[in-house]
């Protein structure tokens, strides 16, 4: 099979490819800032929006966000979301969705919604989706083999009289959406060598909402739909993969600096100090096994199964969530810790209830180094700008505050607060999220590989190659990201 590589840009350039030939398409996508630099967003407003995104994605069906080269910024007062573009039908239309890591399906508005918006603060048109005028749609029935395995959960269900496989999907913040499902073709240019480019498509399933209600028909927040980017069978990641168009691992790089932005890799971004963690089995999100927090290298006194994962307790990885969210156990600690360390060389203040510091020098010389230690022996490590982030003016100047919320739900959230600056490999093949340190302005590697056990039904080689994307280019599904990791619900 010949080496295929799909690089998503948001303006086209060359692609350096190095390595041999075989293996799968790594899919690289773009991001791009959502809001201008000098637009700023208070606190309240970022968890306000956090606190209706976690209101759905704490369902037992995950509905709602995330992505990735991002061009954006985790700066929380430079609110964002992410959302792309991708091309569906015959002749091809494109859709503005919102990318989420932390929701499976791939839906977008049905031309014959009354209920939808019709214009989007984010000064985008919005497009419908109208199966009767592709080519190449089919509806799926009641009696098609997708409907009565793959998608036979609550979230599907079928009409007598239409013979549509349908769904509908309610989120915890009262909004929801429902429709039927439809199978149709997804566009994507694909490079097959330094400087030739295929147009290809593959089909894939995917919803078609006929009736949104809630933070749904928002003008202010309109997309097109939700790109859900999950672990189940109707993913596009799980659909791609299941066919050897990509592996079925995803990675992302978030740069932390004022101009933001990143990468999104569909395959698996290389670097030699990467650690790993295993998922928590059985979880519809990105659950990982917190273990303790250190600071300054001691470990503080939190108990362990505070932790542990349960149908109401656990740590997500969230892109979707700007700021990070900790349990109460778990917050005062790590609050008490952190004022402790600084105590000497800061001023401790009070800011609207959050524990903020005034300082005279760099954070970087004053504030410890956080640890956060997962199972198998993974540490996160955290810099000051990871746990930190500006807060209101006081008297006495701006103040670096606690970038942590306390929670006391009992589920505790990484966003993009301690994600940033890092590479994130989401390996669903080995059940594992590895991590490291990066500088996600420059290139990455990334590994072209098959398992021969993994993709034994698909007849793929079981080589690798591996590819520099120093200049990204090719459009793949016409990737325009608009980021700043935070939820758009």
């Amino acid at each position: 099979m010949g080496f295929l590589i799909v690089l998503l840009v948001a303006a086209a350039a060359a692609a350096v490819v190095k390595g041999g030939v075989g293996g799968f398409p790594a899919r690289v996508l773009t991001l791009e800032r959502a809001f201008p630099a000098n637009k700023t967003v208070e606190l309240e407003v970022l968890r306000k929006r956090d606190r209706v995104r976690h209101a759905r994605i704490l369902q037992s069906f995950s509905g709602g966000i995330v992505d990735f080269e991002v061009v954006g910024t985790s700066d929380p007062y430079y609110g964002g979301l992410y959302f792309t573009k991708v091309k569906l039908g015959s002749p091809p239309r494109e859709f503005n969705v919102q990318i989420d890591t932390g929701s499976d399906i791939l839906w977008v508005t049905c031309d014959s919604c009354s209920d939808c918006p019709r214009s989007s603060g984010f000064g985008v048109s919005l497009n419908f989706f109208d199966a009767e005028s592709s080519s190449t749609a089919s509806q799926v029935s009641c009696s098609d083999s997708i409907c009565s395995s793959m998608v036979q959960t609550a979230d599907a269900s079928c009409s007598d009289q239409t013979n549509q496989c349908g769904y509908k999907f309610q989120y915890g913040d009262g909004s929801g959406t429902s429709g039927h499902y439809v199978t149709d073709l997804l566009y994507f240019d694909t490079i097959v060598g330094p400087s030739m480019v295929a147009n290809s498509s593959a089909s894939i399933t995917f919803g078609c909402s006929t009736y949104q209600s809630g933070s749904l028909t928002k003008p202010d927040k309109a997309v097109d739909g939700i790109f859900g980017f999950g672990q189940r069978g109707l993913s596009i990641v799980s659909q791609l993969a299941s066919r050897g168009i990509t592996p079925k691992v995803f990675s992302h790089c978030l740069k932390g600096d004022g101009t933001g932005g990143g990468k999104l890799v569909l395959g698996e971004i290389l670097a030699p100090t990467m650690v790993y963690s295993p998922l928590v089995p059985s979880q519809p999100h990105y659950n990982l096994d917190l273990q303790s927090i250190a600071v300054n290298g001691q470990i503080l006194p939190i108990d362990a199964a505070v932790f542990a994962t349960s149908d109401n307790q656990g740590t997500i990885v969230d892109t979707g969530t700007t700021l990070t969210y900790l349990v109460a156990e778990a917050f005062d600690p790590f609050v008490n810790a952190i004022t402790a360390a600084v105590s000497q060389l800061t001023t401790p203040v009070l800011s609207k209830g959050t524990q903020c510091y005034l300082v005279t020098s760099s954070i970087t010389g004053i504030f410890p180094e956080v640890s956060l230690n997962f199972a198998g022996g993974a540490a996160m490590i955290l810099k000051p700008e990871n746990y930190l982030v500006h807060g209101d003016p006081v008297d006495g100047g701006t103040p670096w505050c606690i970038g942590f919320q306390k929670v006391q739900n009992g589920v505790s959230i990484l966003g993009d607060l301690v994600l940033k600056d890092k590479i994130f490999v989401y390996d669903l093949s080995k059940k594992r999220i590895g991590w490291t340190d990066y500088d996600c302005s420059t290139d990455v590697n990334v590994s072209i590989t098959s398992s021969k056990d993994e993709f034994r039904n698909a007849e793929l080689s079981g080589s690798s190659s591996l590819i520099t994307t120093s200049v990204l280019g090719a459009l793949l599904f016409h990737l325009i990201a608009l980021t700043l990791g935070s939820s758009l619900w």
